[in-house]
């Protein structure tokens, strides 16, 4: 257990800093949101860039790594949905909120940190390919449920959804890697340390950015509903996708290890992101990410001790 301790410790310290940094005035919100634009634009693509481009494809790519992550995910997105709407009287808006917020987990900022410290740059192939199938399915299922009940117009969310997807950073690194895969490039020389260094920066700077944000994004109010999502998204999906991987698929303990630590990561910023842009469930989004963010603290360490690591 001490291990255990000892692997999430740096990670949420890092956290705890930049909490600390707003708390006490050091670093103000614009300082967070240059960091966060950084690291989404450059910090993060680099690292999954250099990931990909470094990494050995598996002959037979495991199905079931997607299968019991999506599992989970419908599972517990629905059941969010479902709760708030019928057994906390939310309104619709609040209710689909909820619903991706629970769905919606923290893969970028605290996900690969703790992965790639758990399993290594081994891990870097089954992190890429989880979020190329991630970020359009989320993307996708958020944008239709928030814009097209606003919208007569089916072609204008169609075409925003396209180039919201088309021009995000890091499907593009993803892209790129990919294609420098199969051409048989890897980044050496001045190219290759200077994407390196870029690559370095992130996992650092995306956990203080994170603590940064819980400050700015605080605990407002709706803590039943908070506290709701926060089982569903810290213990049933990632249940979900250990008993999937497990019991049903055999995956390679790497994948494994992959699949279930990003399903027990805590609710995601983009879902306060997308609250605070319609208008709705803003308290929800807010609480939900940083109730599940202090909860993770302790429910990483269960999960991490369930896979065999420390």
């Amino acid at each position: 257990m001490l291990d255990l301790v000892s692997l999430v410790a740096p990670v949420f310290g890092l956290v705890a800093l930049g909490y600390v940094a707003a708390l006490t005035g050091l670093l103000g919100e614009r300082a967070n949101e240059g960091i966060t634009a950084y690291l989404f634009a450059v910090g993060a693509p680099a690292l999954l860039f250099k990931l990909i481009t470094a990494a050995v494809f598996p002959g037979a790519f495991p199905w079931g790594f997607w299968i019991a992550y999506y599992a989970g995910m419908g599972v517990v997105w629905l059941a969010s949905t479902v709760l708030a709407a019928k057994l906390f009287r939310t309104s619709h808006g609040d209710a689909v909120i909820a619903g991706l917020a629970a769905g919606q987990a923290n893969t970028v900022l605290i996900g690969i940190p703790i992965i790639l410290k758990a399993y290594g740059e081994e891990a870097g192939f089954p992190i890429a390919m989880l979020l190329s199938v991630n970020l359009p399915i989320t993307m996708t299922v958020a944008t239709l449920m928030l814009e097209g009940t606003r919208s007569a117009n089916g072609a204008g969310v169609a075409g925003k959804l396209v180039r919201g997807l088309a021009s995000h950073p890091l499907l593009i690194a993803m892209a790129a890697g990919i294609l420098c895969q199969f051409v048989g490039f890897r980044p050496s020389g001045p190219f290759g340390t200077t994407l390196g260094m870029l690559a370095d920066t992130t996992v650092p700077l995306s956990l203080f950015a994170l603590g940064l944000s819980l400050k700015a994004y605080g605990v407002r109010a709706d803590l039943p509903v908070a506290l709701m999502i926060s089982l569903l998204k810290l213990v049933v999906h990632p249940a979900i996708a250990y008993v999937v991987a497990t019991r049903i698929f055999a995956l390679p303990p790497v994948w494994t290890g992959t699949v279930v630590l990003f399903a027990a990561m805590p609710a995601g910023i983009n879902a306060y992101l997308f609250a605070a842009r319609y208008g709705q469930g803003v308290g929800i989004a807010s609480t939900a990410v940083a109730l599940s963010t202090i909860l993770s603290v302790a429910t990483s360490i269960l999960w991490l001790w369930m896979l065999g690591i420390g």
